[in-house]
């Protein structure tokens, strides 16, 4: 049987924290009740019916948990908290400690630290305090302030990012998977303005997702105040996966492309590369969101298994 030792005792703090916060059917309901909007303190023990002060213990237990953002916001009598859900899926992990497992690396990378791109107009980058030089100029992809952005977008072309390789050189990677929110450009927003999604990592071409639209119609959960509505303001979580046995998008299986195709362990980097082929069938671009930015609080996530 498994001791408590035998687990990492951070891992089992915040496992604590996540049980506590979801162990109770009222946090569950705001929880849903945040799933598409964000709401002060206010404004969800009304909808709850709820005491304030009852409500408030609820998101701490839940902000504790990692599981909603509180941000201080001027109200009429001084701030207020605006509350926003940050996560949509849990991962728990109960392996011990020094088991015999495979290793993973994992690494995140802002959307503004591409290292070589190809963008049109409507082309863009955005940050925290707003558009990062002008907009549909695509020599502002390379002033330095880019990797700032939290949010970028081009009608065509691609963006590609070099990771660092953190896999033992005497060991060997048997899957790799790349995590991002992301949807096509439109100007302004489409909800049915479809675009071809490639990836490719080490210059492979590892599928192509077709992403049915550029969505607008209700603000991203984590979008702030400097981004404008009637723009571009979430998109999809996806996620492609080179196991053995075959390329995946988001679990379904895409492609044959296995990982030792990718020679991953020939240099010291991954190059990941996302972009619209020149002869797609649908070039409808990409916007590419980062922490700060969409609905999913994330840069570029790498992982490698080994």
């Amino acid at each position: 049987m498994a001791k408590l030792k035998d687990y990492d005792m951070e891992q089992v703090e915040e496992l604590c924290d996540l049980g506590k916060a979801l162990s109770s059917p009222v946090r569950i309901d705001i929880l849903r009740l945040l799933y598409d909007r964000s709401l002060i303190i206010g404004e969800i023990a009304k909808e709850m019916d709820l005491p304030a002060s009852s409500t408030a213990f609820h998101l701490k237990i839940l902000e504790q948990a990692g599981l909603v953002r509180m941000e201080e916001q001027p109200g009429t009598r001084g701030t207020t908290k605006l509350c926003t859900r940050k996560i949509d899926y849990v991962s728990i992990n109960l392996v011990k400690k020094d088991t015999d497992v495979n290793e993973i690396f994992s690494a995140e990378m802002p959307v503004g630290a591409y290292s070589s791109c190809k963008v049109s107009p409507t082309c863009g980058l955005c940050g925290m305090d707003g558009v990062i030089g002008n907009e549909d100029m695509d020599y502002c992809f390379f002033y330095p302030e880019r990797f700032k952005a939290g949010l970028l977008w081009s009608s065509s072309g691609y963006v590609e990012y070099k990771f660092a390789n953190g896999v033992p050189k005497n060991r060997k990677a048997s899957r790799v998977s790349v995590c991002m929110e992301i949807c096509s450009e439109a100007p302004g927003y489409r909800e049915d303005w479809k675009s071809d999604i490639t990836l490719w990592i080490n210059g492979v071409e590892c599928g192509t997702w077709t992403c049915p639209g550029d969505f607008g119609a209700r603000r991203g959960r984590l979008t702030p105040q400097v981004w404008p509505d009637g723009s571009t303001q979430y998109g999809m979580q996806m996620v492609w996966e080179v196991r053995k046995d075959g390329g995946y998008l988001n679990g379904k299986k895409v492609s044959d492309i296995t990982v030792d195709e990718l020679q991953l362990m020939n240099r010291a980097y991954v190059a990941v590369r996302i972009g619209n082929k020149e002869d797609a069938k649908y070039v409808g671009g990409f916007n590419v969101f980062g922490k700060g930015f969409g609905d999913y609080d994330q840069d570029i996530v790498l992982s490698m298994e080994y």
